[in-house]
């Protein structure tokens, strides 16, 4: 069994990236999404996503970008949002407990949720560009 300890640096947060995208890239529902889409992008996808969690769980400010635009066309549901928090929550309890692990899981559950709206409402509304 592996330790379970706070998030607390750099490589804790790439030990969360890399483990939780091993699981998404492997899942009968996510990995045909993400590996279609991703392709042979995955290491510059994995830094992107260091430094967004670095940024939110660290306060190092490393992340230039919008996270919701890349996600606003992908054929995703309900479904794939519930099964992405799974496989997130996961492995935070795999490895990591603390304050900073349940900011990572309460941010990703918003996430989850403002994600699922957002692309819901340009869905029904195809007449709205995102900006």
């Amino acid at each position: 069994m592996k330790a379970v300890k706070p998030i607390e640096s750099l490589d804790d947060i790439k030990v969360l990236v890399n483990s939780f995208y091993d699981k998404v890239r492997k899942d009968e529902l996510l990995a045909d999404i993400f590996n279609n889409v991703i392709q042979d992008r995955w290491p510059q996808h994995l830094e992107k996503m260091y430094t967004f969690w670095q940024a939110v769980l660290l306060s190092e400010y490393t992340y230039e970008g919008s996270p919701f635009p890349p996600h606003a066309q992908l054929p995703v549901e309900k479904a794939h949002f519930d099964r992405w928090l799974q496989l997130f929550n996961a492995t935070l309890e795999e490895y990591f407990e603390g304050d900073r692990s349940e900011r990572a899981r309460w941010q990703a559950n918003r996430m989850a949720e403002i994600f699922l709206s957002k692309i819901t409402f340009y869905r029904n509304n195809s007449s709205i560009q995102l900006a």
